[in-house]
């Protein structure tokens, strides 16, 4: 507000020798000798402004500086609503007795309405000791300190979390499946003051809860042109991809960008972060093994399960830590077995007699090519197939078994079969000669003969057929 102070007079524009006058509160004394009593009644009154010092010039009523001063305030707060407002300007008035009491007083309310400062009283938030940011007053100041926090949690885990800071009871245990907030800290130092400041760098609260997130005001965007890759934009903007990728959710490098398209460009620096720790209490499945155990009371090939193997039950409890709403660390607090896991164990056949197949058929000759395979060829059915051109011509027993039969058989010229006890039974056509007889054991790799080209044949080759259960399958399912 306007308060006169005491200064020394100004020298008097009409008299050629001036005298210094002192005003003392609000009463006026002269020391002019020489005046007549008329002259002195003559006197009139002015009043010279000063401005923080400067000089703004003189006004022949005081009232219509207060005036001036009292309509910008309330333009003030008709513009800011209900601030409560002040000048800041640090007005003088020093009041002068002239004879002639000629002011501009238009020209000086001009100049001093452009040097009068209104300002509101504010609640400046400092960040780690600096003013970050100015609200209307400590409840707004709470408000955005609490708005920070609920950027990162829900409404009910805050009210939750306060209600248990007030309380002085112990946590109750957690349930299954239930997660709680444990603790929310704003990671910088967060205070604030009263201050006086301009209305205009006040801001709402959502206001400034945006600014201390992202650290700017205004995000910039970028329109994509022509031939545009998205590398390119990053560096422009001296971000890396993964920070463009951040600000630009569903947009990586591999994008195809459109022309048009508008990106996020600003880099956030938020200048307070939000750390959350929560703990979360869940049942997880134990995983069950599988375990093969060997037994020579079983024939190989066969397999027994001694154990169905079920999963077990674990309630753990997680600690979690948060920063911004984004994961940045788990560790494990608890965990209780509620159910141990059964494993899964398989007995495996590893008995062999030699009169009796394992289930897998090797290579019946040494080396070779198969010439050709199962099918319909020359307008009949081919029931196997042949081997040509062999690095020897041994003819081996492809599985152990017992030799069924054994000689001339038609267009097969010289043939062997072999029963192998498990359902298969193996036939080795146009052999040259027979090395095994009827109702002879012959363990796998048994020599049963020498390839030849008896029968119909066109050339020297191995005729081989495989049946199960009495039917032709095609053995190029079954050798390995």
């Amino acid at each position: 507000m306007i308060s006169p102070n005491q200064k020394n007079y100004r020298k008097s524009n009409l008299m050629k020798k001036a005298a210094v006058i002192a005003l003392l509160a609000s009463s006026i004394t002269f020391n002019i000798g020489f005046a007549k009593d008329s002259e002195i009644n003559d006197l009139q009154e002015i009043y010279h402004i000063y401005a923080s010092d400067d000089y703004i010039g003189a006004v022949s009523e005081k009232k219509v500086v207060e005036e001036l001063v009292d309509e910008k305030a309330e333009q003030a707060s008709a513009e800011y609503g209900d601030l409560r407002m002040s000048d800041d300007t640090n007005l003088t008035i020093i009041p002068e007795q002239v004879f002639d009491k000629e002011t501009n007083d238009t020209q000086t309310l001009e100049k001093l309405e452009k040097a009068v400062t209104v300002k509101a009283n504010a609640f400046a938030l400092f960040v780690n000791d600096e003013i970050a940011v100015y609200v209307k007053d400590l409840e707004a100041y709470d408000e955005v300190v609490r708005k920070l926090k609920l950027q990162s949690v829900s409404e009910k885990e805050l009210t939750e979390l306060e209600a248990r800071e007030d309380s002085t009871n112990s946590l109750p245990p957690l349930k299954n499946n239930e997660t709680r907030i444990l603790d929310i800290v704003l990671k910088e130092s967060i205070s604030g003051v009263t201050q006086t400041v301009v209305p205009k760098n006040i801001m709402t609260v959502d206001q400034a809860v945006e600014y201390l997130q992202k650290g700017v005001l205004e995000e910039q965007t970028y329109t994509v042109q022509s031939g545009d890759v998205f590398g390119r934009i990053a560096s422009k903007y001296e971000l890396s991809t993964n920070e463009l990728t951040q600000l630009n959710k569903g947009v990586n490098e591999n994008s195809v960008l459109q022309i048009g398209q508008a990106l996020k460009v600003t880099a956030l620096k938020p200048l307070v972060n939000v750390a959350v720790v929560r703990e979360k209490k869940v049942s997880e499945a134990i995983p069950f093994e599988n375990q093969v155990r060997e037994s020579d009371d079983m024939f190989k090939g066969k397999t027994k399960v001694l154990q169905e193997g079920s999963k077990g039950v674990q309630e753990t409890t997680y600690v979690i830590r948060e920063q911004n709403g984004t994961r940045v660390g788990k560790s494990i607090k608890e965990e209780t077995v509620v159910k141990e896991a059964k494993n899964n164990i398989v007995v495996k056949g590893t008995k062999v007699i030699p009169s009796r197949g394992t289930g897998k058929l090797s290579w019946p000759a040494q080396g070779g090519y198969i010439s050709s395979e199962m099918g319909h060829r020359w307008g009949s059915f081919h029931r196997g197939i042949d081997i040509a051109r062999p690095n020897g011509y041994t003819i081996k027993a492809a599985d152990n078994g017992v030799v069924t039969f054994t000689g001339r058989d038609g267009t097969y010229g010289n043939k062997v079969m072999v029963d192998h006890k498990n359902g298969y039974q193996t036939v080795y056509a146009h052999l040259s000669s027979i090395s095994v007889s009827v109702g002879q054991t012959v363990p796998v790799g048994t020599k049963l003969g020498v390839m030849g080209s008896t029968g119909r044949s066109t050339g020297t080759h191995l005729h081989f057929e495989v049946l199960k259960n009495g039917a032709n399958v095609n053995p190029l399912s079954y050798l390995r």
